[in-house]
């Protein structure tokens, strides 16, 4: 036997050996499109991936969704269905180098037999810029048919010329039920599951390890296996998983929530609309959301004050100081307790009335400052407290608002490029509907002393 041949046999065992003792979730991975859980929006019979991997036929394709929704499973059944051949990358651990060498191989394999190389890159989003670079030559010229998968937004995290050249499908969470034919399936299976340990499992259990894990069936599976190996068996020679059992080996609900990810700007975008919406119960929820995750409460508590200012404005201006005392209050107490002024803050800012026109006023105003090319501010509101200040015309001609009756006299204020300009448009909501009335009145005693 030559050493090639010897050191071919021993990759093997390794292979062998490492397959057997992988986690039970690597080792219930489907073979076939017919045995894969989920995702019937991509790969149902009549959609384009599963027609395109059944009759080989793939293009560049970027996997898009939460860990545990089966994106790298579609790839290995990729790499079982396609005659093509089929090379795996996995983004935090590979480089340009090895990018050229698989490129290398592919030109020299298509020159050899004629066919295409698939090339498998998990996490992309990690490759930097200068590696993402490095592939697009050769998935453009079709060297290389690229398959990859990310749990982050590919329009952001992917060069955009990838992206342009990819067809993106995004999956998504799997249903409690699709997580409960998983687990089943799994522990009846004794080739690759746990069959061979005649376990059983409660419905309570297995809906409870389905619900808890959160549309992610890796972590259910994790969980399962981890019950069948620590629960003794009872007297009829059977491991009984209950749901007792279940609640030890998943203790906390898996929560799609990467603070650097589309979970992060998601969640806290529905937080923010939902306080907008005047939803108390929705920011509730997505308060809690955060708070649950791990986000940072002073990040939470900075949007709740935005959010009282840009969406409850002059309607309520309590609104501000409330969120404002929330943030104090949550530096002087920290968590868990801060959570009670953030959700004092939240359910009052989401149930104020609303108004946006203090946010759209400095928007427009600032529109101005950037686009009307302003000579002068008018002379009579200019400095006139220095000496030669008179000489210069500042100042003169200014009218003091409190030396007329309700402290209020009409005069320009807006230099004269922009004169007739509203950037502050009352609502009818709240305060701001008596500060309304109140300008109406000003004005309209003015007009009528004038007049």
């Amino acid at each position: 036997m030559k050493s090639g041949e010897s050191m071919d046999l021993f990759e093997y065992n390794r292979l062998q050996n490492a397959e057997a003792a992988a986690p039970l979730a690597a080792r219930m991975r489907p073979l076939t499109l017919e045995d894969f859980v989920g995702q019937s929006h991509i790969v149902g019979k009549d959609k384009l991936l599963y027609r395109a991997i059944q009759s080989d036929r793939l293009s560049s394709v970027i996997f898009y969704g939460p860990p545990g929704t089966g994106k790298t499973t579609l790839a290995k059944i990729i790499a079982n269905t396609t005659k093509s051949r089929f090379r795996q990358l996995n983004a935090t651990t590979a480089g340009i180098k090895e990018i050229k060498e698989i490129v290398q191989e592919a030109k020299e394999f298509a020159g050899m037999y004629g066919k295409k190389t698939i090339l498998f890159i998990d996490e992309i989003h990690r490759f930097n810029k200068t590696q993402q670079d490095a592939l697009l030559p050769h998935v453009e010229d079709g060297t290389v048919i690229l398959v990859g998968a990310t749990t982050e937004n590919p329009y952001f995290e992917v060069n955009q010329a990838l992206v342009s050249r990819s067809v993106i499908f995004q999956l998504r969470p799997l249903t409690s039920e699709d997580i409960v034919t998983l687990l089943h399936r799994a522990l009846q299976d004794e080739k690759r599951g746990m069959g061979a340990y005649n376990a059983t499992i409660t419905d309570d259990a297995v809906a409870f390890l389905a619900d808890t894990a959160n549309g992610d069936a890796r972590t259910a599976l994790n969980a399962l296996e981890l019950a069948v190996l620590t629960t003794p068996k009872a007297s009829d020679g059977k491991i009984h998983i209950t749901l007792a059992v279940a609640e030890e080996c998943i203790q906390k609900r898996s929560l799609r929530y990467d603070k650097d990810g589309d979970n992060h700007y998601d969640t806290i975008s529905a937080f923010i609309k939902s306080m907008r919406g005047s939803d108390p119960d929705a920011a509730l929820y997505y308060l809690a959301k955060m708070i649950y995750a791990g986000e940072d409460p002073k990040f939470i508590a900075r949007r709740i004050v935005i959010c009282a200012a840009e969406d409850v404005g002059n309607a309520d201006p309590h609104a501000l100081q409330v969120a404002m005392a929330a943030a104090d209050a949550l530096n002087f107490i920290g968590m868990p307790e801060g959570r009670i002024p953030l959700a004092q803050a939240v359910t009052y800012i989401a149930c104020a009335p609303k108004s946006n026109a203090a946010y759209l006023g400095i928007d427009r105003a600032l529109h101005d400052v950037r686009t009307v090319q302003v000579k002068t501010v008018p002379p009579h509101l200019k400095d006139g407290h220095y000496s030669g200040a008179g000489e210069l015309g500042n100042a003169i001609g200014y009218r003091y608002a409190h030396d007329f009756p309700g402290h209020y006299v009409e005069q320009q204020y807006l230099p004269d490029e922009l004169v007739g300009r509203v950037y502050y448009e009352l609502t009818d909501q709240g305060v701001e509907h008596r500060m309304k009335e109140h300008m109406k009145r000003l004005k309209g005693e003015t007009n009528h002393k004038n007049n």
